[in-house]
């Protein structure tokens, strides 16, 4: 439930943010994006059943191709000579499997483990951004909440979780018209990822922190 209850916060802070744009003038744009996905091992790994908790070893994960979409505004009316802020969400999707490897729990060598499927969907409802207009050249750079939909399977149990983390990024947009842009850009990303009934087993929680270097780049049209 508290998942949930903070995911309905973030969804009323978008939903907010978003209504008050057609009372300014603004420069809206969607653009596509797709890269790659280098995640960190996941850490801090802990695994929970009758009140116990115990600690286990990081888990290696496996680079993966990311791809997903944006939707953002630059507010005319929050402009600083060059400098213009606007908001922007976005999502995007990518499959850092859990790579086959040795377990330890509580320092205890358990043997080879398969590997599993990982799925990690980020949808940041609300990133802030800012970005300096220098001809078609455009550096930016925005923050905010990431809402991690993520998907963990062995092929015949799976576990799923919706948990609240940090989303950011900083990039450089080259206009190559007035509404046609190309952009590349490094995203970080970072949760406390939960699974209750870890794979099925019901009573067995699991938990880790998910860290992740993105690089992006697509193409994005500016109304």
């Amino acid at each position: 439930m508290r998942h949930v209850r903070s995911t309905l916060g973030v969804c009323s802070i978008a939903m907010g943010m978003f209504c008050l744009t057609p009372l300014v003038e603004a420069e809206l744009y969607v653009a596509g994006q797709a890269g790659v996905n280098i995640p960190q091992s996941l850490s801090t790994v802990e695994y929970s059943a009758g009140g116990a908790t115990l600690g286990g070893n990081d888990l290696s994960l496996h680079k993966s191709v990311m791809y997903g979409g944006k939707l953002g505004y630059y507010f005319d009316s929050l402009k600083f000579q060059n400098f213009n802020l606007g908001v922007e969400t976005e999502v995007f999707n990518s499959t850092p499997h859990v790579k086959q490897q040795d377990l330890t729990l509580a320092g205890i060598p358990l043997g080879t483990a398969p590997g599993l499927n990982f799925r990690v969907l980020n949808w940041a409802p609300v990133n802030l951004m800012v970005r300096y207009q220098a001809g078609a050249l455009e550096p930016y750079a925005g923050v905010g909440l990431g809402v991690f939909f993520t998907r963990l399977s062995d092929g015949t149990n799976s576990s799923s979780s919706t948990d609240i983390g940090l989303n950011t990024q900083l990039g450089l947009r080259y206009r190559v018209t007035n509404n046609l842009a190309l952009f590349g850009e490094w995203k970080f990303n970072h949760a406390n990822i939960s699974h209750d009934n870890f794979l099925g087993a019901n009573g067995l929680d699991f938990s880790a922190n998910y860290n992740a270097h993105i690089l992006a780049f697509g193409i994005g049209y500016h109304f």
